[in-house]
């Protein structure tokens, strides 16, 4: 029996908390016993953990650096024993490694899960030192481990390990009640984007597409799903460009997986990504997307295949390719089955879990000293 310790910020509903919690929940058990440590708080995905039988400890860290969630997550682990703690984000990244010290009794793995040109440069400093206290890095996609590679993470202990996506049966059910509820015409073609509203979405090129999308044709309407720090003035934006008519601001919805099966297409406008929940799942979906040209998207979507690639910021390719999927239904529905098909084929949940399992195992196989090397690393 291999003892894994999973280590996060949050349970918050989120795309890396959504992948960890499926991995956790779905690991054999008669190979694998795990423990989950948020080292921050809980979240709803803490129920779904619960209702697995999964044992979860909360830390309860308050700032940057807090010496006595040090001492406390240090402490769990000690309890615990476990052979392997594998951590995610950069929180738990961090913390994980330095309890650990430099030789701990456990192998070490860290999950990123974005291309972090967002970091500043204390955080990819430390991510530096800590490289002699990591056994393996898994990115959730090639960019993501390319990016590290250039920070000087070794490429021998980088592991590329995709996000899992489950396919949602496919319904149209309860669309009229949702035109309802949005005032909106029985005709309207629905374009979705959904994620987080922060600078690095770029919502606001969405909201330009969409300015020019509705004077090619009026029945095309943005429901932006999720919140954040950009919200008021993304608002105010769609104001200024006199599109406010056919946007909706719908915030934080527990019902995402429904709403994406009732819309007509999907928009991903960011300019850096790890691998986008979002985008696999509006693919699982069977809808055709539009999104940008960045590494992580063309690991999903070939031009013309499962969607369309235009470049970050062009909200008139946006505009003129889904034009073309509003008016060719069946155009639209080959592009949708071809990504609901490839997300069956290549990133199902089962080959995620099985490809850390494997990972696991090799670890396990092997002592640290096989892995690790000195900081100069």
């Amino acid at each position: 029996m291999i003892k894994l310790a999973l280590v996060i910020p949050t349970l918050d509903r989120s795309g890396a908390e959504k992948q960890f919690t499926l991995l956790a929940t779905r690991l054999p058990r008669d190979e694998f016993d795990v423990h989950v440590i948020a080292l921050t708080q809980g979240g709803p995905y803490e129920q779904e953990l619960n209702e697995a039988d999964i044992p979860v400890t909360i830390i309860g860290k308050r700032r940057k650096f807090d010496p006595a969630a040090f001492a406390h997550l240090r402490s769990k682990l000690r309890e615990l024993h476990p052979d392997i703690v594998h951590t995610w984000l950069f929180a738990a990244n961090a913390y994980g490694r330095l309890v650990g010290g430099g030789r701990p009794p456990w192998q070490t793995i860290v999950s990123e899960r974005c291309v972090d040109s967002w970091k500043a440069g204390w955080q990819l400093w430390l991510d530096k030192r800590l490289i002699s206290r990591t056994d393996r890095l898994v990115g959730n996609s090639q960019s993501v481990a390319d990016f590290y590679q250039q920070q000087g993470f070794p490429a021998d202990r980088i592991s590329v390990i995709p996000n899992g996506i489950e396919l949602p049966e496919q319904s149209r059910a309860g669309r009229d009640e949702l035109l309802r509820e949005l005032n909106l015409p029985p005709d309207a073609k629905l374009i979705g984007h959904v994620g987080r509203l922060a600078r690095q979405k770029r919502v606001g090129d969405l909201l330009w597409a969409i300015q020019v999308l509705r004077q090619a044709d009026e029945r095309a309407y943005l429901l932006i799903i999720g919140d954040g720090p950009e919200r008021d003035a993304l608002i105010q934006r769609a104001a200024s460009l006199e599109c406010a008519h056919h946007v909706r601001f719908l915030g934080h919805r527990s019902d995402v997986s429904k709403l994406m099966q009732l819309l007509d297409v999907y928009w991903l406008g960011s300019d850096f990504e790890g691998m986008s929940n979002s985008l696999m799942e509006a693919m699982a979906t069977g809808l055709p997307v539009v999104v940008t040209n960045i590494p992580p998207n063309r690991e999903l979507v070939q031009h013309d295949r499962q969607g369309y690639l235009v470049d970050v910021g062009d909200g008139v390719g946006f505009a003129q390719f889904t034009t073309r999927l509003i008016q060719q239904e069946d155009l639209a529905r080959r592009l949708g089955d071809a990504g609901r098909q490839r997300m069956s084929e290549e990133f199902s949940v089962d080959g995620m879990v099985q490809a850390y399992a494997a990972l696991y195992r090799e670890l396990c196989a092997k002592p640290q000293a096989a892995f690790r090397r000195t900081d100069s690393s």
